[in-house]
């Protein structure tokens, strides 16, 4: 049986976890509200700038090689912005999900105790009953741990797959501003 101390601790270790945990999303939104702080005033600067470029645009060639110009530093920041925001989002999933584990690995190490004290204490003849909860309780460990692991590989998998896409807009980025560059020239 728990102690009203160790209720008392119980409880105590509960609450800390949860202000660690709002402590970590709150630091998560704070990162994300200065990346998009820095976005919205990285845009609004280029705005301005292209604005400028346009507005001293002598003809319609040099309106294309601008156009072309412009279009590979958009799909390098749209790219850079996705990466930060999935940094973001990955640093804080990871925050809560070792907090988890953590609770997790202290509940499996409490429910394993208490079945090894009632294993002790138990009448003579249980010892099937004994038997059946301890394997009952490693096989839900055995559960928890392979659900683990393939919340890991889908995470992996995930990310692979995430700078997959980035890399491939980055290089169609590059390779549509080559094409339009070489249709500017063309054409002068």
């Amino acid at each position: 049986m728990l102690t009203p101390e160790q209720l008392v601790a119980a409880q105590k270790a509960n609450i800390e976890t949860l202000y660690a945990l709002t402590a970590k999303a709150f630091e998560g939104v704070e990162k994300l509200i200065d990346l998009n702080v820095n976005a919205a005033k990285a845009a609004l600067s280029d705005s301005a700038d292209r604005t400028q470029a346009l507005l001293s645009v002598k003809d319609a060639q040099e309106l294309l090689a601008l156009q072309a110009s412009l279009f590979q530093p958009l799909a390098e920041k749209t790219t850079a912005y996705s990466r930060h925001l999935y940094d973001i989002a990955a640093s804080t999933g990871a925050e809560f999900n070792r907090a988890f584990e953590s609770q997790i690995a202290e509940g499996q190490a409490q429910i394993s105790a208490l079945v090894d004290n009632a294993a002790r204490n138990a009448p003579a003849g249980s010892e099937t009953a004994v038997a059946v909860m301890k394997s009952a309780v490693t096989a839900a460990n055995n559960a928890f741990e392979s659900v683990q692991k393939a919340v890991k590989q889908a995470s992996s998998v995930a990310e692979a797959n995430f700078n997959a896409v980035a890399n491939t807009a980055a290089k169609a980025a590059a390779s549509s501003k080559s094409a339009s560059a070489a249709a500017a020239a063309r054409k002068r």
